[in-house]
């Protein structure tokens, strides 16, 4: 595919130095031969008259073949036309019967041929670059743009794109677009939803954070599992929030400071995590067996 480039050689080079360039020593010889040195040099600079038909007649045909291009576009469109054609079928082979879009059930035939879990991090990326709005479900739209984006028009095609999709995911700012694209696609955009479920935001920070894995994230998940009693769902600007809370703080949040614009849900968990270590950190070092602690428990 793409355009036919038409390689010309220039129409000077066909003439050869001893007609092409003036001998300035010609001039010197006085009129001696003149005529017939006439007829067989032009002046400097100016082809004769069979020159001239010549390079004529070499720049024409460096300008006919224009039917090249024009096949080169039928070509590109040929290929585009047969491309669209494969995607139709495969759109087809998975499309709901009742609904022009790939539902849960097709979904879950389009992970198997791919060889893929639906709830694995490289459908995660799928449904990124298709721009997915909803959760199991790819529209026709969705579909074709994506595929087109990702240049696949075939399973093996496809496959063959995850490799290069799991670097792309790597690159901070490329990242950043996929963390904040994970938030709108957890969210029941029929059901008007502006905060995840506090259950699906843990499952999608476990799948989004696949590949880079923060230190602190463990911690902030099982803080949120203990107090999911008090804690029903995550807003966008706290999941939007955790991202760079992931990227200043240090492992062992010395350096937390509340007086930041953090989220209140941020320093409720850094308060519950310090208790949590500290009472950690007393367990160890307290005797596990014997009279002193039998008698350390009496006291207490």
């Amino acid at each position: 595919m793409g355009q036919c480039v038409t390689k010309c050689q220039n129409p000077s080079s066909n003439l050869g130095s001893k007609n092409g360039h003036c001998d300035p020593s010609s001039q010197s010889h006085g009129r001696r031969g003149a005529g017939r040195h006439e007829e067989l040099q032009p002046p400097c600079g100016k082809p004769g008259g069979d020159m001239l038909k010549k390079a004529e007649a070499t720049t024409e045909a460096c300008q006919v073949p224009t039917c090249w291009g024009d096949a080169g576009r039928k070509s590109k469109s040929n290929a585009e036309e047969s491309s669209s054609h494969r995607l139709e079928g495969l759109f087809g082979r998975y499309k709901d019967e009742r609904e022009d879009a790939i539902l849960e059930e097709g979904m879950d035939r389009f992970c198997r041929d791919l060889g893929v879990d639906p709830t694995e991090f490289r459908m995660l990326l799928l449904a990124w670059k298709f721009q997915a709005a909803t959760m199991c479900k790819f529209t026709r739209k969705e579909f074709f743009d994506g595929c087109e984006g990702i240049s696949a028009d075939s399973i093996d095609g496809i496959c063959a794109r995850f490799p290069s999709l799991l670097t792309e995911a790597k690159q901070e700012d490329k990242f950043k677009d996929l963390y904040r694209f994970t938030f709108q696609f957890g969210l029941d955009s029929e059901a008007r939803q502006r905060s995840l479920h506090l259950e699906i935001a843990i499952a999608l920070w476990k799948l989004v954070f696949t590949q880079n894995t923060p230190p602190v994230l463990d911690q902030w998940l099982n803080f949120l599992t203990e107090n999911s009693s008090e804690i029903v769902s995550i807003s966008q600007d706290t999941w939007n929030m955790f991202l760079n809370f992931t990227k200043v703080i240090e492992p062992d949040l010395s350096n937390y400071n509340e007086d930041e614009a953090w989220p209140s849900l941020f320093d409720s968990f850094v308060e519950w995590e310090m208790e949590r270590r500290k009472s950690e950190a007393e367990r160890r070092g307290a005797p596990s067996s014997g009279p002193e602690s039998a008698s350390s428990e009496e006291q207490i």
